[in-house]
């Protein structure tokens, strides 16, 4: 069985989220805020990308073969589209979480 995605970075948040409570209770609340206020412009950088760039989101470049779960990943020509695409939305996504973390 697969583990999801990114369960690794999940099970360690919890930890150490768990170790801030231990040590610091009083910070619990706070540390669950800060952490709500970045996964949530996380998702705002996601739509927002998505709502900036309709026509050039990143799936549209990927193979139909991939899609049906056969290789290749990318369609051919279209590699750095794609990897353009891939990077504009995490420099969107980064740039929004580092805003609110930096401002909250």
């Amino acid at each position: 069985m697969k583990l999801p995605r990114m369960s690794v970075s999940i099970a360690l948040s919890v930890i150490l989220g768990l170790v801030v409570n231990y040590t610091s209770p009083h910070l619990a609340l706070v540390t669950l805020y800060k952490f709500s206020l970045v996964t949530s412009a996380g998702v705002a950088g996601y739509y927002l990308d998505r709502e900036a760039f309709p026509y050039a989101r990143p799936d549209m470049f990927l193979a139909e073969e991939w899609k049906r779960g056969l290789l290749p990943i990318v369609a051919p020509g279209e590699s750095m589209a794609f990897s353009v695409s891939m990077l504009r939305r995490a420099i969107i996504m980064g740039a929004l979480m580092l805003a609110v973390g930096l401002g909250a």
